[in-house]
């Protein structure tokens, strides 16, 4: 399965504070769990709770501008993502303390433990690239997102997969 079968460009969003605006990570998990939307039983502030839940575990920022909030839950009944690109970054107690500008959201169901994780390797290779994050952070709407990533998806080495 590809990412972009579980993105859609109405799941993709870009977040630009207004001046003197700042934006936290509850904030950001918020916005996310909004694109998620009310699905199978749950509603978004449930998805809200879910993926607050996972990072009171430990933080889900892997580093280099990247977090990828993830969480399962038995009411799912597969797996979805949606992206928030922050240009500006949201502090976000990542792994190297950096602010993170890209956020890959995956929820899915407990049952499916091993696709869960297969989902976040590929999110983990697709943004390995420098050069590949900055053009999505430099990305200027939605669907231009996510043609990046389709473009990635069929050209790996174009990712730095």
């Amino acid at each position: 399965m590809r990412l972009t079968d579980l993105l859609s460009p109405s799941r993709v969003g870009i977040r630009r504070p207004r001046d003197g605006e700042t934006f936290e990570k509850d904030q950001a998990l918020a916005v996310l769990a909004r694109m998620f939307g009310d699905r199978d039983g749950l509603s978004s502030s449930d998805i809200h709770r879910v993926l607050l839940d996972r990072e009171d575990l430990q933080s889900t920022g892997i580093g280099e501008g990247v977090a990828i909030p993830h969480a399962s839950h038995p009411l799912l009944k597969e797996q979805i993502a949606a992206l928030l690109i922050v240009p500006e970054g949201v502090e976000f107690q990542a792994i190297d303390d950096e602010k993170v500008s890209i956020l890959f959201g995956v929820i899915g169901p407990r049952r499916a433990t091993g696709e869960h994780l297969k989902t976040l390797a590929r999110v983990s290779r697709l943004l390995r690239s420098k050069e590949f994050r900055q053009r999505l952070i430099a990305s200027d709407d939605p669907q231009t997102v996510f043609d990046l990533i389709g473009q990635a998806e069929a050209e790996p080495s174009k990712a730095g997969s």
